[in-house]
């Protein structure tokens, strides 16, 4: 390939911070997947990623938070980013088992390839990549 050129596709979509914007943003990853193989997992990547946002930063209510979605014959990035306000970066915690909120980044970490967090408490980027060519195991060519 001609280090100019690239097959690569990218879609973006600014939302709202209301709760009902993340059926919005399921849809809008649905439908640009549609008849990939990757496309629940996809969906449901965006939708976690999509709330958190929404309920646990500056994003929800009056804010607002961004999406994209880049595609490549060899990965699906899913990102997300939000308008900050909290403390602390998104990360995988360990709740305990009567928590209520805890689990969708380590879900999210689970089902993606691999899961990046760039930015400050004036807005995150989490990142979300799906390999389209895994070996067995579920790791990368």
């Amino acid at each position: 390939m001609h280090e100019y050129t690239s097959t690569a596709r990218v879609w973006g979509l600014s939302c709202p911070g209301f709760p009902e914007e993340v059926s919005r943003a399921r849809r809008w990853t649905r439908d640009i997947l549609r008849g990939s193989p990757l496309a629940d997992d996809a969906e449901l990547i965006v939708s976690e990623l999509s709330a958190n946002a929404i309920l646990h930063t500056a994003s929800g209510g009056a804010g607002s938070f961004h999406l994209a979605l880049a595609l490549s014959p060899k990965v699906v990035a899913l990102s997300v980013t939000d308008e900050g306000g909290t403390g602390t970066a998104p990360k995988v915690e360990q709740p305990s088992m009567d928590a209520v909120h805890g689990r969708g980044l380590g879900m999210v970490s689970v089902i993606a390839h691999r899961v990046v967090v760039h930015g400050s408490h004036c807005g995150y980027t989490v990142t979300a990549e799906l390999f389209t060519d895994t070996q067995p195991g579920g790791h990368p060519c």
